[in-house]
């Protein structure tokens, strides 16, 4: 059996990395994936005939090369394709309870808009609409 998990999303904030003691690079950011209600089988509307959609949040993590890659050219807003596995933590808080995470480890991300322009400044005017979700 296999842990493979494959998302296709709106990156949620500008990723933020990290480099540990012993020298690996971890960059983590939040993916916001979208899918159409549903009520006895038909799609949800609202009063303007829009489909209603739910959005799921998940926390990726890259660790060395690909989190370097990321922080470098991925901003909010951007589309990406995530494929890696679902990993889970568990912890125990400073209440002295058991915590629980879930988070997806990247193992590649395909960029489905334009990377973030170089950084010799000045904003994005590459004209997508960061708003409209996946």
């Amino acid at each position: 059996m296999q842990n493979i998990v494959i998302l296709a999303g709106n990156i949620g904030q500008n990723p933020e990395s990290r480099t540990t003691q012993g020298g690996t690079h971890i960059t983590h950011f939040t993916l916001a994936t979208s899918r159409p209600r549903y009520s006895e089988g038909k799609v949800v509307r609202d009063d303007n005939g829009y489909r209603v959609q739910d959005t799921e949040w998940h926390r990726i993590t890259a660790f060395n090369g690909l989190g370097k890659t990321i922080q470098e050219h991925c901003e909010k807003g951007m589309k990406v394709l995530v494929r890696g596995r679902i990993h889970y933590t568990k912890w125990t808080d400073q209440q002295g309870a058991d915590r629980y995470g879930c988070e997806i480890i990247a193992e590649t991300v395909d960029f489905l808009s334009r990377s973030k322009p170089a950084q010799t400044g000045g904003g994005s005017s590459d004209g997508l609409d960061d708003d409209i979700p996946f």
